[in-house]
């Protein structure tokens, strides 16, 4: 991989890694469009690290409070019932389908689901699905409401964003929605779940470039972590600009963007412009 290619995919990542448009599918499409290699799963989980180093940065206050919440209870009965110390132990809940799935689908992740028709039918059939969400979701629910069962709901509908062009993001603020929450909350509780699951993939898959154990295309160290921060840097403003439209506008405008986009590529893989695979 070359530097311009790494910088373009990095800023690609930081870009789509928080609106529901999927930041894995971009990077496959983009990656073909161009006639470059697949970056491969390993190279799109580190490059996350940035987006997910993003997070910790603007939302650190949120973060330390939850944290420090979250082990004063451990030791102090009479904090179990503070609503950062619930919001803690949901995203720990929440981690656990994306990661027990993610490594008992390993290999399918990493080969047969990038392929370029099922990234194109996902991007439209979960685009389908988020506008109904946004559509007929109450919009009343904030993040202290969360209950252990909401918070299992967003667990399993994060993992479904294993397969590219679901959208990690999307899937997470898809199930806030039906479940009544504002759009806004969604996004944030989104931002929040993946910490712990994208920054252990990241780390696992970087461990396996190291010590060389990596499947698919290697990971060329230097583009790779320029990537990375080129990720955080624009999904920091990402995050920011985001929010700020959440409290008035509506995923309308994602869902005809991810439509467009799949029925595009499928055409282009059809016509032999794109190959699938």
């Amino acid at each position: 991989m070359g530097w311009f290619e790494a910088a373009v995919l990095g800023i690609v990542q930081g870009l789509t890694e928080f609106l529901p448009i999927s930041s894995s599918a971009h990077l496959r499409i983009v990656g073909e469009a161009f006639g470059w290699e697949d970056p491969g799963a390993a190279f799109t989980a580190i490059t996350q690290i940035g987006t997910e180093i993003a997070v910790l940065v603007y939302f650190r206050s949120d973060i330390a409070r939850i944290i420090g919440a979250w082990v004063s209870s451990l030791f102090r009965r009479e904090r179990r019932g503070d609503p950062d110390v619930r919001t803690g132990w949901l995203i720990i809940i929440g981690s656990i389908p994306i990661i027990v799935l993610g490594l008992l689908f390993k290999d399918q992740i990493e080969t047969t689901l990038r392929d370029l028709r099922i990234v194109a039918t996902a991007l439209i059939v979960f685009s389908l699905i988020l506008y109904w969400a946004d559509r007929v979701g109450a919009k009343k629910r904030q993040l202290p409401d969360l209950t252990v069962s909401h918070g299992i709901i967003f667990g399993f509908a994060q993992a479904m964003a294993l397969v590219p062009g679901v959208s990690r993001s999307g899937g997470t603020i898809t199930a806030g929605l039906f479940l009544g929450y504002t759009r806004e909350a969604a996004a944030r509780y989104s931002f929040l779940l993946a910490i712990p699951a994208v920054l252990g993939s990241g780390l696992y898959e970087a461990y396996g470039a190291l010590s060389g154990d990596v499947a698919g295309p290697g990971v060329a160290w230097g583009p790779t972590i320029l990537a990375t921060v080129l990720a955080f840097g624009v999904g920091l403003a990402v995050i920011a600009w985001l929010l700020r439209y959440l409290a008035h506008g509506s995923f309308t405008p994602f869902v005809v963007y991810r439509i467009a986009l799949g029925v595009l590529v499928l055409a282009l893989v059809q016509t032999g412009v794109l190959a699938a695979k």
